[in-house]
């Protein structure tokens, strides 16, 4: 189509003269040229619109509650995507969990570990035809007529319904020296890093049941373990604070309470921390790592962006029965919505129960199935 405009063209210029005797053809020319056109730029945008890939549901996060909810998704017959690593999380597929040691409160299991559980949602969800998991992170989500426009750092995809399950990021300790040495003695995931301080003196910040996990795992690998703490006592469930006595029996945990690190010390690696406070009459500790269990940040900015609600804590706000947003077609589950437990089970559950909304929201008739 676009050659014979280009023939057109040259006819005109080289073999009809702009006289009376032409006006009647080259009008026809003109017009036959200007047709051509018009089907050329159409058909290139019809094809463009057919390589975009489009889905029924768009999972942002690929964490067991996003995992779930592909699984769940495609059960009812949604054509599903999830994304993993997405907008900046540092984890992979199998989300959080795959940080997790042991798991011994996920129903079915009385015991396994954290990536054991996460690859096992992960071939249930993939076990579907429905279902498609790649690791791209998301960049932008935008609202354009019926369709949500996700854009990734390799694709651009089209969904009628999106679900954030896009969880968390660890919260950093601000203070000085924390930057400096991160990688070099400062950590965030003990099940990741405490091989590498076998038979050396560590700290870890916080007092919450993941914080002594936490604790728990590096007492496998470290020497002695300080837990640090700002409050009057760590407060983890009653089991894990069996264990953490067990091990302050051995000699391999000792928990510093109503203490904050105020600043971190060292030359090429930790080596002590600088306390709020003195603890066996000095204030620095001497340690050769420090970990950080202080909590989360929900990573909700995408959301944000296109008018989802979010509460105080940057949690996106949802309806507790149904996984719902404030706009329609848009779901939250897991760590980043507004829920005040947070577990894999409970986020596993709101991940079902969003593709459940979702599946209504599309055969209802409020969007047109793809």
């Amino acid at each position: 189509m676009k050659d014979l405009a280009s023939y057109l063209q040259l006819f005109l210029l080289f073999f009809l003269e702009d006289s009376p005797d032409n006006i009647y053809i080259i009008y026809f020319v003109k017009k036959t040229m200007k047709k051509i056109k018009k089907e050329s730029k159409e058909e290139k945008m019809s094809k463009e619109s057919d390589e975009v890939e489009r889905y029924d549901f768009i999972i942002l996060g690929a964490g067991v509650t996003g995992l779930a909810a592909a699984m769940y998704g495609a059960r009812l017959g949604l054509r599903t995507l999830c994304l993993g690593a997405t907008h900046s999380a540092e984890l992979p597929i199998g989300g959080v969990i795959t940080t997790t040691n042991i798991v011994e409160n996920y129903p079915g299991f009385i015991r396994l570990s954290g990536p054991e559980l996460a690859e096992n949602i992960k071939k249930h969800a993939e076990s579907y035809e429905l279902v498609k998991i790649k690791e791209e992170k998301a960049e932008s989500v935008e609202k354009k007529g019926n369709d949500f426009i996700i854009k990734t750092d390799k694709n651009v995809y089209h969904a009628k319904t999106i679900l954030f399950a896009t969880g968390t990021k660890w919260k950093t300790l601000d203070v000085p020296g924390s930057k400096e040495f991160e990688n070099k003695g400062v950590a965030y995931c003990a099940l990741c890093d405490s091989p590498l301080f076998r038979n050396k003196i560590v700290g870890l910040v916080g007092g919450s049941d993941s914080a002594a996990k936490d604790a728990l795992v590096l007492t496998e690998h470290a020497k002695k373990v300080y837990i640090i703490y700002r409050g009057e006592e760590i407060h983890p469930e009653p089991i894990n604070m069996e264990r953490v006595e067990e091990k302050v029996k051995e000699g391999k945990i000792e928990i510093i309470n109503k203490a904050n690190v105020k600043e971190i010390k060292g030359e090429k690696f930790v080596s002590s921390v600088i306390l709020d406070r003195e603890f066996n009459g000095k204030k620095e500790l001497g340690l050769q790592g420090l970990f950080i269990a202080i909590g989360h940040i929900p990573l909700s900015e995408l959301a944000k962006n296109i008018g989802v609600k979010i509460n105080e804590k940057g949690e996106i706000i949802i309806d507790h029965k149904t996984s719902e947003t404030n706009i329609e077609g848009v779901y939250a589950a897991g760590d980043v919505a507004d829920k005040p437990f947070k577990q894999a089970i409970t986020g596993v559950a709101e991940g079902c129960t969003a593709a459940y909304s979702a599946y209504e929201y599309v055969t209802k008739g409020k969007v047109e199935v793809s």
